[in-house]
């Protein structure tokens, strides 16, 4: 038996796969494909048509740069919106999260990281630039700063404040209700909305 897997090669290939999904080890990948090897075939080629759909039919939004199967996306059609006011985040996972508390109903940036010196993640990997962009019009009037409250999310927040404050604009920042260290999108509804409500002058 030396040197022999005990397991399919098929079985061993999906499991390394989705042992390089965010939050899932090696035990949890196990289970994922094991519960696909019991489910009917039909819950298997569902979830492998919506894998492929996924990367086939969404890009990001030309304004906004959140993930849309329509662009712009629907937030930045809707005419409901409040055009004077920008949230700043870094991943469209945040715009889930603020959503849900229902309290926002401005305009979304999403930079798609933060800026990390010690990852190699400089001022032109994130969309910063096509944020200022935004702001040539005039329309806008607050830019609320809701990037991540750690070491990474700080740093990108004074860099845009540096560059926003010169224009004019009020720029806020989300209250400290929000734990340094966390993510955005794992607060809870109260927690955002009390950080929203309560923003500060950056």
């Amino acid at each position: 038996m030396d040197g022999l897997r005990p397991i399919s090669a098929a079985v061993h290939r999906l499991v390394q796969e989705f042992s390089r999904l965010p939050g899932i080890g090696p035990k949890s990948a196990q289970r994922l494909v094991y519960h696909l090897l019991r489910a009917p075939e039909e819950q298997s080629r569902l979830l492998a048509e919506a894998l492929l759909s996924l990367k086939e039919e969404t890009s990001l939004c030309s304004v906004c740069f959140n993930v849309t199967d329509t662009d712009p996306c629907l937030i930045c059609q809707s005419s409901e919106r409040d055009r004077s006011q920008i949230c700043v985040v870094e991943q469209p996972q945040d715009i889930l999260a603020l959503e849900h508390t229902g309290t926002f109903k401005g305009l979304y940036h999403v930079l798609h990281g933060a800026i990390s010196p010690t990852e190699g993640v400089g001022t032109d990997d994130v969309r910063i630039k096509e944020f200022i962009g935004r702001l040539q019009d005039g329309s806008v009037s607050e830019v609320i700063l809701a990037t991540n409250p750690n070491l990474e999310g700080e740093q990108t927040a004074m860099y845009i404040n540096r560059l926003v404050s010169p224009l004019g604009i009020r720029v806020t920042r989300l209250a400290r209700g929000l734990p340094f260290g966390t993510e955005l999108e794992y607060a809870d509804d109260v927690t955002l909305t009390r950080a929203l409500e309560g923003r500060q002058e950056f």
